[in-house]
């Protein structure tokens, strides 16, 4: 359920740069990375192939809100009605399709989070303990991350910033990944007891 949340709460606030702790910086940043969390959860209690599924859940997730959204803006409000026009302006200004955007965020999300889940897969043959989870868990996330926050500033903001703007966006924007990221880790911890936990109740 958060994965689809996550994507698309974050492709809203994505929208917004701000600055934080004096560095410019895009909204989303650490809901979204919130999903890489749960992928790990799932690589690690449930294997690879429901890790994909949850990826491919906020892909499609995405993409539906992305064209829902823009079918709803194509009915105009009614005539008269001022709350509606300007409800109707903020809307088309937050979900008009901006195909820049769209293609980054549907790039971006596709390419890191498919390689987070084999990463995880592949860091989990090579440390396998249960005491190992931290190293997994991080050295698959933090790659994606910077995956993610690459091809996404490369493709939504090539050309739109400055190469100065450019680099802090790109720069404040995996550190914000990267701290949840570190930060993560105890409830990818947790959820493996809740895992094991639930599943002796079973047997």
């Amino acid at each position: 359920m958060w994965i689809p949340i996550s994507v698309i709460v974050a492709n809203i606030q994505v929208i917004q740069t701000v600055k934080l702790f004096g560095l410019v910086a895009t909204l989303g940043n650490i809901v979204y990375a919130t999903s890489f969390l749960v992928t790990d959860i799932l690589s690690e209690n449930y294997g690879k192939k429901e890790a994909k599924k949850a990826v491919w859940i906020g892909f499609f997730s995405l993409i539906s809100m992305t064209l829902l959204m823009n079918l709803a803006l194509q009915f105009l409000p009614f005539a008269g009605d001022e709350f509606a026009s300007t409800a109707h302006e903020a809307t088309s200004t937050i979900f008009s399709l901006m195909p820049r955007i769209a293609v980054a965020s549907l790039a971006a999300y596709l390419l890191s989070q498919r390689h987070d889940v084999w990463a995880y897969h592949f860091w989990r043959n090579h440390f396998p303990k249960d005491r190992q989870i931290w190293l997994r868990n991080n050295l698959s996330t933090m790659v994606s991350q910077l995956i993610d926050s690459i091809v996404f500033v490369a493709i939504a903001f090539w050309g739109v910033y400055e190469w100065g703007i450019l680099l802090e966006i790109l720069l404040t924007t995996y550190f914000l990944k990267w701290i949840v990221a570190a930060a993560d880790t105890p409830f990818v911890y947790w959820g493996k007891i809740i895992y094991k936990k639930n599943k002796f109740l079973m047997e």
